[in-house]
Order: structure tokens, then sequence, then C-alpha cells
């Protein structure tokens, strides 16, 4: 594991992208910075965080057994991975929004923008962006943010969340076809308001439905009232 600290940049995810340009960079590389000045969300949206109070940071992560097509369990893993660091925490009521938001209750705490690279049909590396909301106090704006220090009124230092953190991914992120399986079943226990009846906003349409499950590609599964089946991609649903 090689750690590179940057005092500033605009997005982790980025700034690690312009070094592999130049440079190979060994398997998980970390990248981490105090401050985020233009931090991107799933499909564009923004991550706000105020300098020095929040985890912020990139994993590179490569593979060689994984096919294209299940790169989604990168996203269950890592996912699963940080429930585990919040448990230990004793943060409560942890759940997974879909595809890969932690909450606890309905504040967000944590979001997660990964990206992947192909190579034939195999997935080749991804780029996997943390960002956890620790000791802000305020989110202005974002009613379904918290931070760990509102939730738990405690104040955290962040390098030993962070190397502990990191030690839980080193040993979930080594994926392979076995685990599979096992990983969905996980993941999908998890599911934020799984099998409640809830209105969705589903293709621009309000929807009463259920959420099952993941498709094998990762897309969500929404069963309606009417018990039509609907799976959903990447900004395809809004949550009440």
């Amino acid at each position: 594991m090689t750690i590179i600290k940057v005092n500033a940049t605009d997005s982790t995810n980025l700034h690690l992208k312009r070094m592999m340009l130049g440079t190979a960079l060994e398997d998980f590389t970390v990248l981490v910075t105090d401050s985020q000045l233009s931090g991107k969300g799933q499909a564009g949206t923004v991550w706000n965080s105020e300098p020095g109070k929040n985890l912020t940071f990139s994993v590179l992560k490569q593979f060689e057994k994984l096919s294209a097509d299940q790169g989604f369990s990168v996203s269950m893993a890592l996912s699963l991975a940080l429930v585990q660091f919040f448990r230990e925490l004793n943060i409560p009521q942890l759940a997974i929004k879909w595809p890969n938001d932690i909450m606890s209750g309905n504040k967000k705490i944590c979001g997660i923008l990964i990206e992947n690279t192909l190579k034939g049909l195999m997935l080749k590396h991804a780029i996997l962006g943390i960002g956890i909301n620790v000791n802000q106090d305020n989110f202005f704006g974002l009613p379904n943010a918290a931070s760990l220090k509102q939730i738990t009124r405690k104040t955290y230092q962040l390098e030993p969340l962070l190397n502990r953190l990191l030690t839980l991914l080193e040993a979930v992120l080594d994926i392979d076809q076995e685990n599979i399986e096992n990983l969905k079943s996980d993941y999908e226990s998890l599911l934020y308001l799984k099998d409640q009846k809830a209105l969705y906003k589903i293709h621009d349409e309000w929807v009463e439905g259920f959420i099952r499950g993941t498709s094998p590609e990762g897309k969500l599964r929404v069963e309606t009232a009417e018990s039509k089946q609907i799976q959903c991609g990447l900004k395809e649903i809004k949550y009440p």
C-alpha cells in the first residue's frame, strides 16, 4: 500500500487519474486530501466537504479475475466494508442506499464514486473515491446529510479512522468468482428501504412499490404495488 497525501486538490479521483498518465502506480495506491475543492458524486452530483473535517480519498485497485459485467461486485464489496467500519464505531441504523451511499437512519454519512476501466472483456482496475462526513457540524442546503460527530456527539481523529478503513478495504477488495454471490446476498440485505412500501419517482413517473434487490448488472429492482418488475439505473429513480 502506498499512501499519498496532498493539502488540497480538485478531486481525488481526478488527481489519481492524472498521476496514472505519467507513471505506473502500484495496486492499492491511496490519495488523501484535507481539502477537496470539486468533489464529485454519482452521475455528476457534487460532494461538499469542509476542509480538515472529513475523510476524502481515492484508492486505485487493480483486478485480474473479474469480467467487465461483474464490475458491480466492486461496489458491493466496498459498501459492505464501509458498513463494517461504521459498525465498529457503533453508528446506528446502517443501510446502503443504492448504489452505494451509506446511511444512518435517513441521513447520508458516506458517499462513493467508483470509476471502472476495462481491458477487453475484463475489469482492469477501478478508482474508488470515498467521502465520509466525520467532524463537519453543518451541511447547508443538504438536509439529508449528517456527520459521525453529529450522530455520536464525539470528535474523531481522522488518521486512525483512515488507517482502520484502509486495512478493511485491503481485506475485502480481493474479489473472485466464488464470493460474488455472498457479496450480493449480504449487500441486498442492507439495502435502504428494502421491502418497505414507498413512493418512488421512476423514469419521471411516481410509482408506489418495494425495493426487492439488484439485477446481475447492478441495477436496482423495484416491484410495483401491481407486481410489475422495474429495473432502474443511475438517476432513473428518486427516493421519497
